[in-house]
């Protein structure tokens, strides 16, 4: 990467809309949506239960919500069966399948340098 002076690098990533790292990493770097993409990466056609049974200290609600902003950002696709009860399955798009060797990688380093880091204070 080349260093910008402070004025260009504020102009580049000042706006969340205008700056494309932002833009994309705030669309699935909330506190589950790696975690939700990694069990849909290994588990295709998965319904929100064994999701939730995969994360049990996630909310319903916020397995909902993460689920919806996922679907939303294409990342995920949501089928429903028109069965009585109803049944719902999440799976990949291609355009979240393509993010996850990047996710891999991720995850590899943090494995790797997971304890290099400070404990993390209790909030």
């Amino acid at each position: 990467m080349n260093a910008l002076n402070l004025k260009e690098n504020l102009e580049k990533y000042a706006s969340t809309e205008q700056c494309p790292v932002r833009n994309i990493l705030s669309r699935f770097s909330g506190k589950w949506s790696i975690l939700v993409l990694c069990i849909l990466s290994e588990n295709p056609a998965t319904r929100f239960s064994e999701i939730s049974k995969a994360i049990p200290d996630i909310s319903s609600k916020v397995l909902s919500d993460t689920l919806k902003n996922l679907e939303n950002n294409r990342l995920i696709a949501r089928k429903l069966y028109a069965e009585i009860p109803p049944r719902v399955e999440y799976s990949l798009t291609p355009l979240g399948k393509s993010l996850m060797p990047i996710l891999g990688n991720l995850i590899g380093w943090a494995i790797e340098n997971f304890n290099k880091f400070p404990e993390k204070n209790p909030s």
